[in-house]
Formats: C-alpha cells, sequence, structure tokens
C-alpha cells in the first residue's frame, strides 16, 4: 500500500513538472492577455485614463494618467505642487521635470523613448507582440511574493530586454524588470503588480510597488480611479 502511494504521489509531483515545462511563452502571455479582458476587448479600447496617489519615499503625490490607444500617453505628478509630465506619442517623447531644473517640455532621450514607445498601445508590450517584431522566451519559474511564478523574457525590436513573471493560476502580472534611460544611463526599474480589479471589462492592478533607478528610489502607487473609452483630445500629447 505505502509504494501504491509512493508511486502516485510520484505521478502527480511528474505530472506538475511537466506542466510547469510544457509552457511556452506564447501560450503564458496568451492566457495573461485573456486575464486582461481578453485580445478582442483589449484591441477595442480606444483610451484608459486612470488616477492614483503616490507614496515617493514619504512624499504624497497624485497621478493622472491618459492613454489613446495607438496615440499616446501622457502621466501628470503633481508632487507638493509641482507637476512632472511624461509623455509619449506615436513620433516622440517629452518632459517636463521641474525637480531637475526644467520650467518647459523637453524632448526625451531617444534610448528613453524607445524603451517606452510602446506604451501608447493598451496591452503592451504582449498584446500582437510578434506582429511587432518582439522575440519572447520562456525562462522557467522564480518564486515570487510566495508564488512560482512563470518567468518571460521579452526583447523589443530596439533591443530593450525586459523580464516578466505571471502567477500561474490566475495569469496576473507579478513582477515586471524593464530597463529604463536616466540621464543617459541605463538603469534597472522593479514593479511588484496587486490588488487586481476588474472595470467594466479591464482588468487590472490597483497597486504598484516600484524599486526605481536600481532601487535608489521607492514608490508605490495606489489607484482610485479608471475610466474606458472617454474622449481624448489628442493634442495633449503634443509637446507645448
Amino acid at each position: 500500500m505505502k509504494t501504491t502511494k509512493k508511486f502516485f504521489f510520484a505521478l502527480i509531483a511528474l505530472f506538475c513538472a511537466y506542466n510547469l515545462s510544457a509552457q511556452t511563452a506564447d501560450e503564458i502571455i496568451s492566457k495573461h492577455l485573456e486575464a486582461s479582458g481578453g485580445k478582442g476587448f483589449l484591441s477595442g479600447l480606444t483610451s484608459v485614463y486612470y488616477e492614483a496617489t503616490m507614496d515617493v519615499m514619504g512624499m504624497q503625490a497624485t497621478v493622472k494618467n491618459t492613454t489613446l490607444n495607438g496615440k499616446g500617453t501622457r502621466q501628470d505628478v503633481d508632487i507638493m505642487g509641482s507637476l512632472m509630465t511624461t509623455c509619449y506619442n506615436d513620433k516622440g517623447g517629452w518632459t517636463i521635470n521641474p525637480f531637475m531644473g526644467g520650467t518647459t517640455a523637453e524632448d526625451m532621450p531617444e534610448t528613453q523613448y524607445n524603451s517606452g514607445k510602446d506604451n501608447i498601445y493598451l496591452g503592451a508590450p504582449f498584446l500582437n507582440y510578434a506582429e511587432k517584431g518582439y522575440k519572447a522566451e520562456f525562462n522557467g519559474t522564480e518564486t515570487v511574493m510566495d508564488v512560482t511564478a512563470y518567468k518571460v523574457t521579452m526583447t523589443s525590436p530596439s533591443n530593450n530586454v525586459s523580464v516578466y513573471y505571471f502567477d500561474p493560476n490566475t495569469f496576473y502580472m507579478l513582477k515586471s524588470i524593464e530597463q529604463a534611460d536616466m540621464q543617459g544611463q541605463m538603469v534597472e526599474n522593479v514593479m511588484r503588480y496587486s490588488d487586481y480589479r476588474n472595470t467594466e471589462g479591464y482588468i487590472m492592478p490597483f497597486k504598484i510597488d516600484m524599486d526605481m533607478a536600481g532601487g535608489q528610489m521607492s514608490m508605490t502607487l495606489t489607484v482610485s480611479k479608471v475610466e474606458l473609452n472617454q474622449p481624448v483630445n489628442d493634442s495633449i500629447f503634443i509637446k507645448q
């Protein structure tokens, strides 16, 4: 009887191991898109607007983020009365950063634009990633917040490498590691996602914990409001 039980549990373990190894990057990404609302639903979105509060190393900030699908994405962060703006559109990107002495819009470096330009597309970088020239590779599993998460590495057409971790049960994203340009130097930004909620069929995390610039700065973003398919004047994405 003991031998039979050992054999049974060995089969279960083998079955679980097989399921882990049988996953491919394409399958994981497909399931993640479905968990986010579905490929068809995401493709049909015209805009997403959200408001949030941000804790920046003890300082409080308010965040307003607008994405018009395929046209542009803009984030305005108000920290103690100073407004910092980061904007990408289909032609370029610009920023206003009063904390670096900037009072007017300035073009962002090409490396920074390349690392974030696909955020103008809702569902990026996963929606139609192969058609856009991305390469995806499944790299096994890694423990993230006590979850044995699927690990997928994606390389953009401009050779920016990002790593994403997905919950094998929900296929929500748990963590991402992305390379970003900071004053001419490439740094690593780590984000952890939680508190997923459904807004009219669109599922997104309402809490994001961030370790930016290689851990030099920690922030927590808490979403308070989400609106879908609202009219957006695309002039807000034009450098003023």
